[in-house]
């Protein structure tokens, strides 16, 4: 199903890169639908061969033969959905290098009409050296970070049917949720399974009370007096039998990432567990693993320092960081600035003649950058110094920016980490807010002396 080899006119001499000199010579340009694949190769004289290819696996192998025989050693594509994902895979594997394309960074460049001049576009680039690769993780990774977005699907998917539940109590007048603080805890369980059982009675059900829970069993058996409709049920019946079905498979789930963890590094053995310094405070989610210390075994041993004691921190948020940064990102980082605004945790200026046009903090679906949200969320009602650095943030920017300013600061945090191979040391809110005394008086001073001032302590 191809388009035969073609040359065409080099895109050069329509553009300005005629005084510029090729960096990648032996460079293609893939644009990848999900029906054809058009790929790009330099040819002589400034000309460049485009083929089509179909999109099954021999159809990928075919594409690595073709771009051999061209002597192409690096490869550009564009990320477009998850067609890419076994293009890149196949290729990776016979020796190309490849690089992952933005679609923001090729979507502004004009002329481009059909999937050819894509292709003839991204090579074009690429040969020039005006394409940055996309962040990916070490290959060894790759693997768990798809197994742990999954067991985050699946969490999504098994999330409505406790909604579900809920509303069937409700519809019975079951205050459920009056009665305990989780219903889906061990407790509110026991009570639903019973309801579906055939149990009735207000008493026998307030007799699965946990000893901690503050409501008595008569004010829970007053909770518990429902109208008992069958269609409601019914619908609690099904609700709870899918709930099971996604708690199984996120079990599943588990077990695979489990078995997943001991194949990297193949020689590390299971005695040889780093051992770990106890947390401070227990930040564990009642839906992280079940093997939450083993895994926090496994990401010390990955990554060489315990994420999870930094503040805000579990070993749930540590275990996406890792999975969607990799342990090396001082080779892909060269700064905490440039990791920062990867996370899109930094503002993005645009400045045109001297006027700022924009320094708001972009949108993104960074799941890193969510991760890192997500902990700025857990510190700020710590006692921890994140926590007094959102209360200081709150009251200049608001509740939202306040969020972002503190991810950022945790983010600089585990940059540091892992490129320096250091462990978290956190200090104490006296020494901080010192440390930001100091740094004040450092700023008035040298504001004064600008306009010809000298600060006098009083």
């Amino acid at each position: 199903m191809g388009r035969k080899g073609k040359r065409t006119k080099g895109i050069e001499e329509a553009h300005p890169f005629a005084g510029m000199s090729q960096v990648n010579k032996d460079a293609a340009g893939v644009d990848i639908g999900a029906v054809e694949i058009v790929a790009c190769v330099g040819g002589e004289n400034s000309t460049q061969i485009v083929k089509g290819f179909g999109n099954y696996t021999v159809d990928l192998q075919s594409i690595g033969n073709w771009l051999k025989e061209h002597k192409v050693k690096t490869v550009a594509m564009e990320s477009t959905g998850v067609y890419w994902i076994p293009l890149f895979e196949v290729l990776e594997s016979m020796g190309f290098k490849c690089l992952l394309i933005s679609s923001r960074s090729l979507r502004r460049v004009p002329g481009r009409k059909s999937d050819i001049e894509d292709a003839q576009w991204i090579q074009t680039l690429h040969s020039y050296g005006l394409l940055e690769s996309s962040f990916r993780p070490q290959a060894d990774l790759v693997a768990l970070r798809t197994m742990l977005r999954h067991r985050g699907q699946l969490l999504e998917h098994r999330a409505p049917h406790i909604q579900h539940m809920q509303k069937a109590l409700l519809q019975m007048n079951v205050q459920l949720s009056q009665a305990l603080s989780d219903v889906m805890g061990e407790t509110g369980q026991s009570m639903i399974r019973a309801i579906v059982n055939g149990e009735r009675s207000p008493q026998l059900l307030a007799a699965f009370r946990d000893p901690g829970c503050k409501k008595s069993e008569e004010e829970i058996g007053k909770a518990l007096t429902g109208t008992w409709r069958e269609e409601h049920l019914f619908v609690l019946k099904q609700s709870l039998e899918l709930y099971d079905f996604y708690t199984q498979q996120l079990e599943a789930c588990d077990k695979e990432i489990d078995r997943l963890y001991t194949m990297i590094r193949p020689d590390w053995e299971m005695g040889e567990l780093p051992a770990l310094p106890k947390k401070k405070q227990s930040t564990h989610s009642k839906n992280a693993p079940k093997s939450a210390r083993e895994i926090r075994q496994h990401l010390k041993r990955i990554n060489g320092v315990d994420l999870s004691l930094v503040d805000g921190f579990g070993v749930s948020l540590a275990q996406t960081v890792t999975m969607e940064v990799g342990s090396d990102v001082g080779d892909k980082f060269p700064t905490e600035k440039n990791f920062c605004s990867w996370l899109g945790l930094a503002p993005k200026h645009e400045i045109s003649g001297g006027k700022v046009l924009r320094n708001k903090t972009l949108k993104t679906k960074n799941r890193a950058g969510q991760a890192f949200r997500m902990a700025a969320q857990s510190a700020k009602n710590s006692d921890s110094v994140f926590g007094v650095m959102y209360k200081r943030f709150r009251a200049r920017q608001g509740p939202s920016q306040a969020t972002v300013s503190v991810a950022h600061a945790i983010a600089r945090v585990v940059y540091r980490m892992l490129k320096y191979q250091v462990e978290y040391e956190t200090i104490s809110v006296n020494e901080y807010e010192k440390k930001y005394e100091e740094q004040q008086v450092r700023y008035f001073k040298k504001k004064a002396a600008k306009l010809g001032y000298q600060l006098v302590p009083v």
